[in-house]
């Protein structure tokens, strides 16, 4: 992963990951979301760093009542998809609606925010540096609304059947995502503990809930797509894993093609509460 701007998630990645998002989020979240939105007549929700807007079609059938959704990206061509997929009703047959903007995500401000009823994101927290996490939180607590933010990877992935060289590349993994990119140095999976030190400091309750993909036979493509570019982070960040004899990478995704390998790959989700 890239920054922001230039992060390289295609629709066809997405799409690939979309039915795995949805399974890992976070239901108990979404049904205290449901409780704090209660009794709204019309609820507008902004989707930071929206991709082909998987958040607002996996959670608009969820809430009851009229919404708006705000879809806030980088990327013309997946704000085009966000827009023209978005789920068409909510939970009890009322019409959902969106708008989309290009918008720079790291500088948000209130008035890009203004109206939500809640923010939202997914995956993108560890895409962000320690000083646009606290902006981030300063402009939520400024709006004074929830935001439920999920996907957040910390760093934790368990394989089946389990391998020696599985810790040396899960370490190095972490420390690419950890990287300066553009002399910004991303949180990667230290992005749950900023995150939730910002919003606790800006005056908001923070919950924290697991939100693991879970990935066996039945999801083999997305196996090897995910596994296929968590290798090559690791050796990019440590070439002289890939030396190493035994073929890990061979191995490894010779067997998540096969359906062989069970992957867990632990993420937390997040419902910021204003104080």
């Amino acid at each position: 992963m890239e920054t922001i701007e230039s992060a390289g998630y295609s629709p066809a990645w997405l799409g690939l990951r979309e039915p795995a998002d949805a399974q890992a989020r976070s239901a108990e979240l979404v049904a205290e979301v449901r409780r704090l939105l209660t009794g709204a007549a019309r609820t507008e929700i902004h989707d930071l760093g929206c991709g082909t807007g998987s958040m607002g079609r996996w959670l608009a059938p969820q809430l009851p009542g009229a919404q708006h959704w705000v879809l806030h990206d980088r990327d013309r061509e997946l704000l085009r998809h966000a827009e023209a997929r978005m789920a068409p009703a909510a939970s009890d047959g009322a019409p959902v609606t969106a708008a989309v903007r290009r918008d720079d995500l790291t500088a948000l401000t209130v008035d890009d925010l203004a109206g939500a009823d809640l923010v939202t994101a997914s995956a993108l927290l560890d895409l962000l540096t320690v000083d646009e996490m606290d902006r981030l939180a300063a402009t939520v607590r400024a709006v004074a609304c929830p935001a439920l933010l999920t996907l957040t990877v910390v760093g934790e992935v368990r394989f089946d059947p389990a391998d020696p060289l599985d810790g040396e590349l899960t370490a190095a993994f972490n420390d690419h995502q950890r990287r300066h990119t553009a002399g910004r140095p991303l949180l990667g999976p230290s992005a749950v503990e900023a995150a939730t030190e910002a919003f606790t400091r800006h005056g908001a309750t923070v919950l924290v809930r697991p939100s693991p993909w879970r990935l066996g036979p039945e999801q083999a493509e997305l196996t090897e797509r995910w596994l296929d570019g968590w290798i090559a982070a690791a050796y990019e960040q440590r070439p002289e894993l890939a030396a190493r004899p035994g073929g890990y990478r061979r191995r490894r995704l010779a067997a998540a093609a096969a359906g062989e390998l069970g992957v867990t790959v632990e993420h937390r989700d997040m419902l910021v509460v204003p104080g």
